[in-house]
């Protein structure tokens, strides 16, 4: 398992994922999840990655693949005209892996599933940003949904559905991140550091920072120390349930 998310500001796109993979107990390991096509000042196209590790390698290989090689092999993330023509070139990619793998056909509950978020910006047109599911269909983003998570969601959900907003800054968003980050990694030993962070400034078709996020990372810690505390506060300062006993009543034991 895994977590990923990409979040859609005012001023562009933020994405964070985790690097954990596992096959057990006894078999963990790190792979990187996030994956960057770079032409700077024409595009620029993130995609991350959860599910089966496999399928979302041989999903990033056939990309870079055809992005290096001809158009003979078939489209690019270099060729494509807009970010929608995009998602609809990576869904067919998973589409074609997962077929290759499960000669049944794909299913969004199969052992070869992955879903991905795709985001990034082609000159002359808008940033954008998709969920790409198993099947190889796709969403789009939305004001009323300017975000996506894939893998391990429950956890890390509850503070970006709370204190996200659109017009917050990249120094916000990472820290919004940072939290929900933490807040999975403690309750679910499937996610892991060290986690990628990167952000996208609108019209740049360039990456504005990318970094990783090692578990001795200085802000990190502070982050996850310091939302602990303030969770305690708060809920400290909360007011107490009032109740007092029923008087009299016979209390029937348990058998």
């Amino acid at each position: 398992m895994t977590y990923c998310v990409g979040l859609k500001l005012d001023a562009g796109l933020v994405f964070m994922s985790d690097t954990r993979t596992n096959a057990g107990l006894d078999n963990v390991s790190a792979h990187r999840k996030m994956h960057v096509w770079e032409q700077e000042g024409e595009r620029l196209i993130v995609l991350v990655s959860a599910g089966n590790l496999a399928t979302t390698q041989a999903v990033i290989g056939l990309l870079d693949e055809r992005a290096r090689e001809s158009s003979e092999t078939g489209a690019s993330v270099f060729d494509t005209p807009s970010m929608f023509r995009t998602a609809q070139l990576v869904g067919n990619v998973v589409k074609e892996v997962i077929a290759d793998s499960a000669p049944s056909g794909q299913t969004a509950d199969s052992s070869f599933n992955a879903s991905f978020i795709l985001g990034g910006q082609i000159r002359g047109s808008q940033p954008r940003l998709f969920l790409i599911y198993p099947e190889g269909n796709f969403i789009e983003s939305t004001p009323d949904s300017p975000y996506f998570q894939i893998g391990e969601t429950k956890y890390g959900r509850p503070i970006i559905v709370r204190a996200f907003d659109r017009s917050m800054s990249f120094a916000e968003a990472a820290k919004l991140l940072m939290v929900s980050f933490d807040s999975t990694t403690r309750s679910n030993l499937s996610v892991g550091l060290p986690l990628d962070l990167l952000f996208y400034e609108n019209d740049r078709q360039r990456v504005a920072m990318m970094r990783r996020i090692e578990p001795d990372d200085t802000y990190y810690r502070s982050i996850s120390e310091g939302w602990s505390s303030a969770l305690k506060s708060a809920f400290e300062r909360l007011p107490s349930f009032e109740w007092e006993p029923a008087a009299g009543r016979n209390r029937q034991e348990p058998r």
